[in-house]
């Protein structure tokens, strides 16, 4: 170094007095750092990335979630349980004279299976039936499912309570136990009726128990009909028969009523005038099933309801006490 020149006195450094880094310097830090690493992605090759592996599975667009279908099986079921464990109750308030009763146990009523195919009722009551030959065993399901019917069931219930009602005095006595007799003696015959008129004599005569409807006969010939085929009927060949259903079903509906039903009479007398007014009351049935379902197609009113009701009171009042 050259003696004249200036000596200059540079500070010594002390890393214990370092200044602190500004807050913002770890921020601009990072970012410099990611736009640095988008410029080397900018920098690679499109191709890798333009074009995927064949192997490499195509992405699927999200379909949306479908709504769960109620099964009307289920719908049906539901509300007849209710109905059945409300009546329960209701019998039971009924019973003890006070409506502080406890909860019965919950009614399972099963009015159809769901796995099978749901039949159009009115449709089927429009067009009337349509159905092949019936084996007994066929004949058998069709008179336990008229018996246990929830309609029929309701219209027993009904016109017990209103004959108790509208005499109170009868054999049966006043009150909930006389209707409960009265209902108990009224779904007993009507149990006889199906078994005899729709099981055993139609499977022992090989005879179809339904009633065929004539819609385009003229009105004459469908009246005729109606009351032609309590004598007459159809066979399961399709042929025509002797209606032994209700020829000799009467008479022995009537024979076995006499073993149970209160206060009946039972000489031949009385015997003969219960057979007579079965047989004069059950045309009644046939024009309900023949013209009903005109009336229902031009006034467009579900009265199913009304049928089976009207049937029920036709039967039950032929063959009550």
């Amino acid at each position: 170094m050259p003696p004249h020149a200036p000596r200059i006195d540079l500070p010594h450094y002390d890393p214990r007095r370092r200044r602190p880094a500004p807050p913002w310097a770890g921020l601009a830090l990072a970012m410099l750092m990611a736009l640095l690493a988008a410029a080397c992605a900018g920098q690679a090759p499109q191709s890798s990335q333009s074009q995927p592996a064949p192997e490499a599975p195509q992405p699927q667009p999200a379909s949306p979630a479908t709504p769960q279908q109620i099964n009307p099986c289920d719908l049906r079921n539901a509300g007849g349980s209710m109905a059945a464990t409300a009546g329960a109750r209701a019998a039971a308030a009924v019973q003890a004279g006070s409506a502080d009763v406890p909860n019965p146990e919950v009614v399972n009523a099963v009015l159809c299976v769901p796995h099978l195919p749901v039949i159009d009722w009115y449709a089927r009551f429009l067009n009337g039936p349509q159905v092949k030959a019936l084996t007994p065993l066929q004949k058998a399901h069709l008179a336990g499912r008229n018996l246990v019917d929830p309609f029929n069931i309701l219209t027993i219930f009904g016109e017990s309570a209103i004959s108790v009602a509208a005499n109170s005095h009868s054999v049966y006595g006043p009150g909930f136990y006389g209707w409960s007799k009265y209902s108990g003696v009224s779904f007993t015959q009507d149990m006889n009726g199906e078994f005899f008129g729709t099981f055993l004599i139609p499977s022992i005569a090989h005879q179809d128990p339904h009633y065929h409807r004539e819609p385009a006969a003229s009105i004459p010939r469908r009246i005729f009909h109606c009351i032609g085929q309590i004598a007459w009927t159809q066979g399961d060949n399709g042929k025509g028969m002797a209606n032994y259903a209700d020829l000799a079903g009467f008479a022995v509906e009537d024979g076995v009523n006499d073993l149970y039903v209160p206060g009946q009479e039972t000489n031949l007398r009385a015997s003969a005038e219960r057979y007579g007014i079965a047989l004069a009351t059950a045309p009644i049935d046939n024009f309900i099933t023949e013209f009903l379902p005109d009336i229902a197609s031009h006034i467009h009113i579900r009265v199913v309801l009304v049928q089976r009701i009207i049937n029920q009171v036709a039967r039950t009042g032929s063959s009550s006490p």
